[in-house]
């Protein structure tokens, strides 16, 4: 490829993906140089270390969790992050809870402020959804599964957090018992939970 086809490419990968980061180019055979050299001509701008996007790229209020994601595309959304995105709390978390398996590489990024929890097993892997935030696939469990996160992770985010999750989740139309049961199985918490569903209206 010459410059101006390497420059069209990364653009269009830019519009394709939302946010870029240097080894995605790499993996195309895009150099630094081409980058360097699209910024340098305000065709795509620096949005944090490492990140790239096209200037008219649209920053939204869960931008940090499109950053993270790109940063840790084996990481999953979760607790307190994936419980704002649910609009399950009135928490607003300065950090992107996310969720790798125990014997991952722990992430090093600290921009945005990431707030790891290790999980294994059917934790790890069941209640993913994929959504796309600023063109990025982000990983985040679903609001049943993210709710019985949070009595597992009780310890970290407190039970008045669990407490106002359940109640909200359970008002919602879309409320779904059994599946809510069934990853509390999956957490093994449903004995923890139980008393706490029954109580709430």
């Amino acid at each position: 490829m010459n410059a101006h086809t390497k420059r069209a490419a990364m653009i269009r990968l830019a519009k394709k993906r939302g946010v870029l980061r240097p080894r995605d180019l790499a993996a195309r055979g895009i150099s630094r140089a081409v980058l360097k050299q699209l910024r340098e001509d305000g065709e795509i701008n620096q949005l944090a270390a490492g990140l790239y996007a096209l200037p008219d790229h649209a920053i939204t209020e869960n931008h940090s969790l499109a950053e993270a994601a790109t940063r840790v595309p084996t990481g999953t959304v979760c607790l307190l992050s994936a419980l704002r995105l649910h609009g399950l709390t009135t928490q607003a978390p300065f950090q992107v809870w996310l969720a790798i398996d125990s014997h991952a590489w722990r992430p090093t990024a600290t921009e945005p402020p990431l707030r790891v929890v290790h999980m294994t097993g059917d934790a790890l892997r069941r209640g993913i959804e994929v959504h796309r935030i600023e063109g990025v696939a982000v990983n985040i469990f679903s609001a049943a599964k993210t709710v019985a996160d949070c009595f597992k992770f009780r310890n970290k985010i407190g039970l008045d957090v669990c407490i106002e999750a359940l109640r909200d989740f359970k008002r919602r139309k879309d409320f779904n018992h059994d599946e809510l049961w069934r990853y509390a199985k999956v957490c093994r918490v449903a004995n923890v939970m139980r008393p706490y569903l029954e109580a709430i209206q």
